[in-house]
């Protein structure tokens, strides 16, 4: 007689979410698995829980409600921590310790977009390579100098899995599908959300040089990957004529036909946007943010900083501090409550 088929349980997925999270980047990763019930029903099923087992509420001011605290979750196979901005305003010490032992009890972590802030403080990353949103990049290397951070769209280790968040999070969860179920389901998936191509998880966070800048020449391209990579280490203009092989008059014709601008110009651009990332995502000072981006003199950086954005490295900071100020004061004035967040 022919054994009677075994049924199979649908593989769980927990995901913590904690306050000032990105809407994108949550539905981005379910979206997925409900397709995936509907070609191959009973596949996923997911739970939503938070810090105190209330609603939460998003970036966006949603309010998101959840099943319950992580603390009263069962059965926890596979755990997505999902923030966005703040994120270790909202992380606990209890959080750490849950994190630590379920893992021990031999559950998969995750991270989406802010997220890994959570696990790195939990000591979780030690030995991990790790995904994240670009944005966070400079805040997460002050804090955790030693982890191996970088550029991709996300990262399945043996234990964890790190996503930079938004989209990224569709492509991840399809890399889960196919090497679970096959990429037959996961192809399937992506046409049916329109997705047109499954990124690999090294294509680029951001819109490559050629893409941003409408540069199609190779040494114009060269030339702005090398001013990307030496913010604080200048190299002279004649040192980066030399590296792409050009001389400097044709290096300043190159970026005056295709950037409308001179190297020095476009260089110096590259600096006061990188520390306006460093400014809006760090607690450096700025005179170490002015040291840090090439300026030798704090004066100079801030009469450069406020002729390209309009305001000062100094109030430009606070600015940005307000503005994520904004959901604390949606959740005040709607009255939500307590919703986990910590001192």
């Amino acid at each position: 007689m022919n054994a009677a088929p075994q049924s199979v349980e649908p593989q769980a997925f927990h995901f913590l979410v904690l306050p000032e999270f990105s809407f994108l980047g949550l539905l981005s990763a379910l979206e997925p698995l409900r397709i995936a019930n509907h070609f191959k029903p009973n596949s996923y099923r997911w739970h939503l829980v938070s810090t105190d087992g209330g609603p939460v509420v998003a970036t966006n001011g949603m309010l998101l409600p959840t099943e319950g605290s992580f603390l009263e979750a069962q059965d926890v196979s596979t755990v997505f921590v999902i923030s966005g901005f703040n994120t270790l305003t909202y992380y606990r010490a209890d959080m750490g310790q849950w994190l630590r032992r379920v893992q021990s009890q031999g559950a998969t972590l995750g991270a989406i977009d802010g997220g890994a802030f959570v696990l790195a403080e939990a000591d979780l990353l030690a030995s991990e390579a790790i995904a994240l949103h670009w944005d966070s990049h400079a805040s997460f290397m002050e804090r955790y100098p030693a982890t191996r951070l970088g550029t991709s769209l996300f990262e399945i280790g043996q234990r964890c899995i790190t996503c930079a968040g938004g989209t990224a999070s569709i492509d991840m969860m399809l890399a889960l599908i196919g090497k679970q179920h096959g990429q037959a389901l996961a192809t399937q998936i992506s046409d049916w959300i329109i997705l047109g191509r499954i990124r690999h998880p090294t294509d680029h966070q951001r819109l490559e040089i050629s893409s941003r800048f409408g540069l199609h020449n190779p040494k114009a391209i060269a030339a702005v990957e090398l001013m990307q990579a030496h913010i604080e280490d200048l190299i002279a203009i004649d040192d980066l004529a030399r590296r792409v092989a050009i001389t400097r008059r044709q290096l300043e014709r190159l970026f005056s036909a295709h950037l409308k601008c001179t190297p020095s110009q476009f260089y110096l651009q590259v600096r006061l946007d990188r520390a306006r990332e460093l400014l809006q995502q760090t607690a450096l000072s700025v005179t170490d943010v002015s040291v840090a981006c090439g300026f030798g003199s704090s004066s100079y950086f801030s009469r450069a900083y406020r002729a390209r954005f309009k305001t000062s490295p100094k109030d430009d900071r606070v600015e940005d501090a307000q503005n994520r100020q904004q959901v604390q004061k949606f959740k005040a004035t709607a009255n939500i409550g307590n919703t986990g967040i910590q001192g």
